[in-house]
């Protein structure tokens, strides 16, 4: 199975804290393969030199290696992330459901909202 981590779930799971069991599992079952799309990688950034958020190391690097691949933003996924109700006004997280239902990806995400848009979805 392949999962979308939102943000918040990669920052958990990097700095090993708590999640709902089932997706625990789900990041940890080696069958499964991980990613984090461009857009965290670049709310991450934000956050980080805006002094929102303490992420220490280069965010690549700790990403790659914590056996995760970087989903970039295609024309598509953009395209789709317009057209998505407005359900979600954070166009981070339009964008994770649009690479998400393109891709036919299951989005791990502890935002139940984002089940709204009928994506693959699996509660952190």
């Amino acid at each position: 199975m392949k999962l979308l981590l939102d943000t918040h779930v990669v920052l958990w799971w990097l700095a090993d804290m708590p999640i709902e069991v089932s997706a625990q599992e789900a990041i940890a079952d080696g069958r499964n393969e991980l990613y984090v799309s461009a857009a965290s990688v670049w709310e991450i950034a934000i956050k980080r030199s805006s002094g929102k958020l303490k992420f220490d190391g280069d965010v690549l690097e700790i990403i790659t290696g914590a056996e995760m691949y970087v989903l970039p933003i295609d024309g598509d996924h953009a395209v789709l992330a317009g057209a998505l109700p407005p359900h979600h006004q954070d166009p981070f997280d339009r964008i994770l459901v649009a690479q998400a239902i393109t891709e036919r990806m299951t989005l791990v995400t502890r935002d139940k909202v984002m089940a709204d848009y009928g994506v693959a979805s699996l509660l952190a």
